[in-house]
């Protein structure tokens, strides 16, 4: 994905994957679905939480607009991660879809409980993974009213 501009109206997503394959999977299902957005990476929880709270090197990280993020993490686990997402009054209203290979109730239960807006098990299919990002993006970014503190984007 292309670095993003202030005047291009791209989403911004932030995918918090540690699994080269699944960020490689993920870039290509967001390409061919079209969906206009800008995919930063973060491979690990500390990693993330620093860009989210612009710390350095990261002070100019965009806020993204929708988070994706695993569970299983090195450093800070998903689960931690969005606990703090969530306690934090600047990032809070940020949607934060976790995608996990995890069928786990547990893993499901913990993650509604620390407020995840959704619970998403990744599908093994390509062509069923691209229209799972498209649904996310479509659903998450065009159909959601954001708070009304965060910038409205509409897409082209």
């Amino acid at each position: 994905m292309s670095e993003a501009t202030e005047s291009d109206g791209a989403f911004e997503i932030l995918l918090v994957e540690d699994n080269a394959r699944d960020v490689r999977l993920t870039q290509e299902a967001l390409a061919e679905s079209g969906f206009p957005c800008h995919l930063r990476v973060a491979t690990d929880g500390e990693i993330a939480l620093r860009m989210l709270r612009h710390e350095a090197p990261y002070a100019d990280a965009p806020q993204p607009d929708l988070i994706l993020l695993d569970i299983n993490l090195p450093r800070v686990n998903g689960r931690e991660v969005l606990a703090e997402i969530k306690r934090d009054a600047a990032l809070c209203t940020t949607p934060v879809v976790i995608l996990s290979t995890s069928h786990a109730d547990a893993d499901v239960a913990t993650c509604y409980r620390l407020h995840a807006n959704s619970y998403i098990t990744k599908p093994l299919d390509f062509d069923h993974f691209v229209q799972l990002m498209r649904s996310v993006c479509d659903y998450w970014l065009r159909h959601a009213t954001p708070p009304p503190h965060r910038p409205s984007k509409s897409p082209p």
